[in-house]
């Protein structure tokens, strides 16, 4: 297997070593002796107390965990970091998982989703989605049963099966180029399985 360490490091958009994501990660596994149960405390925290910018309206567009932290507010992709930020200080090794997901019922746009992969010792790798429960989407933590609140319907729609050490540099860059939620809503990511072709010496790992 490969090393998990790639999947536990502080980087510039994964910087658990800030200290407010440090002293939120030890409050959230205070008291928890297993990993799941950190992993579990670690997800629905992400996913609950920190609101999905679209379905809350609001402005500010976040890319780096202590910054979504600070805001209290991103996109799928933004509360992904946070939420490996958090597991990573845990010493739970988490990665970035993406799926392609149609705007329209016609499948003529499309744009990327973010959500996580954690690495739990009793299940291995298992994929998470804390981008925030609606009436029409829910995703739960219930491991080794995914529960993640879009299907691949549409011809196009894709969940890629790699897991990424890193977020996608295409993400970061957009989630970093456009301030406002307007204009990043108007300019999402998107990649096709070759598009990703490039950027996979940072995946380290996949499903199979």
């Amino acid at each position: 297997m490969t090393t998990l360490d790639p999947f536990l490091r502080a980087t510039t958009v994964v910087d658990w070593d800030q200290p407010e994501v440090l002293a939120l990660a030890h409050q959230l596994s205070r008291g928890k002796l297993l990993a799941v149960d950190v992993a579990r405390s670690c997800f629905e925290w992400v996913r609950d107390e920190v609101a999905h910018t679209v379905d809350h309206r609001l402005s500010r567009v976040t890319c780096l965990a202590s910054e979504v932290l600070r805001e209290r507010t991103g996109f799928c992709y933004a509360k992904s970091h946070l939420l490996a930020a958090l597991l990573r200080a845990n010493g739970i090794a988490a990665g970035f998982v993406y799926q392609r997901l149609a705007l329209n019922n016609e499948g003529t746009d499309f744009c990327l989703h973010g959500l996580n992969a954690v690495w739990l010792p009793e299940v291995g790798w298992y994929r998470i989605d804390a981008r925030g429960n609606r009436d029409d989407l829910r995703a739960s933590f219930d491991p080794p049963r995914e529960q993640l609140p879009f299907r691949c319907i549409v011809p196009g729609e894709q969940l890629f099966s790699e897991i990424w050490a890193e977020p996608l540099r295409r993400v970061v860059d957009a989630l970093k180029r456009y301030a406002r939620r307007p204009e990043f809503e108007a300019n999402l990511p998107d990649a096709t399985d070759l598009d990703l072709k490039s950027e996979r010496s940072g995946c380290v790992v996949a499903f199979g």
